[in-house]
């Protein structure tokens, strides 16, 4: 064998194999970080979620096996209606998924996508940033199913007042 040639040490991508990816984001227009996170505790979810000025992202804790699609149904089947975009990004390789009412609505061009995304969303994915360094950060894990529903009840009463 030529020395130049270098086997590497994971062959999974050539079994067609894909590793489960570096970082995973639900792209939301849920307007703030506590009923998303609310939702996803209700959902079996486990994300963080930053509040950005045009939509709370959530960002997955485990993207094993086919977690962040089964995240990206989940949480568009409970904001029916509204269309949440799903980023996974392998090594420097990024995907970008629409999501509406539980289905897979096609890829979108990530460019188009990070042009009128948050700041944040680029930071994290370029890893500029990371989730401790982005403020008002709130977490699924640890809130409870009642909390949850609480927390859910509360934003809707909210919404209700606006509208009167």
């Amino acid at each position: 064998m030529p020395g130049d040639i270098e086997i590497p040490d994971d062959l999974s991508g050539l079994t067609g194999a894909r590793r489960a990816p570096e970082l995973a984001v639900l792209i939301t227009q849920v307007a703030e970080a506590e009923p998303l996170a609310a939702a996803c505790a209700l959902a079996d979810i486990d994300v963080d979620v930053v509040p950005t000025p045009v939509g709370a992202l959530g960002v997955l804790r485990d993207t094993s096996d086919d977690l962040p699609n089964r995240a990206a149904v989940s949480i568009s089947q409970l904001v029916a209606g509204v269309p949440l975009v799903l980023v996974t990004r392998w090594g420097e390789q990024l995907t970008c998924v629409r999501y509406v009412d539980g289905t897979d609505d096609g890829e979108l061009p990530p460019g188009l996508v990070l042009g009128g995304a948050p700041d944040a969303l680029e930071d994290l994915l370029t890893g500029h940033l990371t989730l401790a360094d982005l403020p008002g950060v709130v977490s699924s894990t640890g809130i409870g199913r009642l909390k949850a529903v609480r927390m859910l009840s509360q934003v809707a009463r909210k919404g209700r007042k606006k509208k009167r």
